[in-house]
Order: C-alpha cells, then structure tokens, then sequence
C-alpha cells in the first residue's frame, strides 16, 4: 500500500529534465539566501518542473488497428486538413485531430500506431498559441510518417507553442515503433496533430481529456461514424 501510495507522488523523469531541475534546485538555493519567502516560490518552481518532465509508465491496448493519444492534453481541434508538405503524404485533406498540452500536461510523446518511420521531417516558424488553427501552419514543427504493414500512412506533427522553445526527436527513419513507444517531447506547453488514413472516423471528441499511450484516438477497423459527445 505505502509503495503504491508512493508511486503516485514519485514518477520517472525523462532524461531532458535532469539539468533543468538542477538548474531550478539550484536557482532555489540562492533565492534562500536572498529572502525566505522566495525561496519557497523556488520550491514551487522545482516541484513544478519536476512533475513536467515526468515520464510515467502508460498501459498501451494491444489489439491490432487502435491508434493511441500521442500526447496528454485535451482535443482541441477535429477537422480536415491537408498533411504538411514536407511530410510528401499527399495534397488531398485527411482528418487531423490535435491535442493540446498545457504546462502541467506530461509532455513525453508517444507513437499513435506501430509502424517504421518513412519520413522525418523538420520546420522552423513562429510560436504561436498552439491551441490556435493557424500554429499548424506558422509554428516550428518536426513530423514523422509511420508506415504501417499494409501500407497505410499516419502523420504525426509536433508543434512548438507560445511557450514552448524547443522540439525533441529521439527516433530516426528508418526505426520501427510499437503503439505507444516514445519518440520525443515538446518543451513548456506544445500540441501534436495526428493526421488519420483516409476513411477513418477518430474515437474521441472536442474537449475530450487525452493520455498518451492510452486514450483510443480511432479505430482502424471501426466503421463507426464521428464520435460526438457533451459536457454535463
């Protein structure tokens, strides 16, 4: 019981995280020194980092055809939009379905489907609000297509905020992803835009609050229409 308590307080840091937690303890130290109360305000910021860069185990369903969040967040758009470019999946629109992470969402990305990375795919731009339309199109952004063993192709689009500063990629074409795997992480608050194959309805709805790794995003072999849902 004490361990399971434990480990909802206690959760594995990515690797990004460590020098920005020594930064900020350290940073802490000094405004200790300086004046009390703000140190205490350093302590918050520690804690917050700290919680940030968590990297938590996630329970990836298994069935065949299910495309996971790649993100924690909450939908924030579903629509019709022509894939970026650079990523070469096509000029006809697919369904793009965003989430949007704030900064106390875990910010580790992870693959929405199994398949090899056939193309990566790096943007410089703006930081705008990643909850807005247009950062899909203005924003920094790194994209990765992953094929899948029949052939069809998901886009996946990382998309650097208003806050945000940097993209991390940690897989490289040519690599094979398991559903769920990790294959990066935004900086201080982002979104990740899923672009589905032709023909396929996503499982969730706007508003909807997503884990990554976790939360069906759709069904490959689903015929069911849209998904809508409410607030009560």
């Amino acid at each position: 019981m004490a361990a399971d308590m434990l480990s909802t307080v206690v959760k594995p840091i990515h690797r990004e995280g460590y020098k920005f937690i020594t930064i900020f303890a350290a940073v802490t130290l000094v405004l200790f020194l300086i004046w009390q109360p703000l140190g205490w305000i350093g302590v918050g910021l520690t804690v917050w980092c700290y919680y940030f860069f968590r990297d938590p185990v996630r329970h990836v369903p298994l069935r065949e055809g299910l495309l996971v969040s790649p993100a924690d967040g909450v939908i924030s758009l579903i629509e019709p939009a022509v894939p970026p470019v650079e990523l070469g999946m096509g000029e006809a629109a697919l369904t793009r379905v965003s989430v949007f992470m704030n900064v106390f969402n875990c910010h580790v990305n992870r693959a929405p489907i199994g398949g090899q990375i056939v193309k990566i795919a790096y943007r410089p731009g703006k930081f705008l609000n990643a909850s807005l339309d247009k950062a899909s199109e203005d924003n920094e952004r790194n994209g990765l297509v992953l094929q899948m063993a029949d052939g069809r192709q998901v886009g996946v689009v990382q998309i650097a905020g208003l806050v945000a500063r940097r993209i991390l990629c940690e897989v490289h074409e040519g690599d094979v992803l398991a559903t769920g795997a990790r294959f990066g992480m935004i900086r201080f608050g982002s979104r990740v835009d899923v672009y589905l194959p032709e023909g396929v309805e996503p499982m969730v709805a706007l508003g909807q609050v997503m884990i990554s790794g976790e939360t069906v995003l759709a069904d490959l072999s689903s015929t069911e229409p849209r998904r809508l849902a409410e607030a009560i």
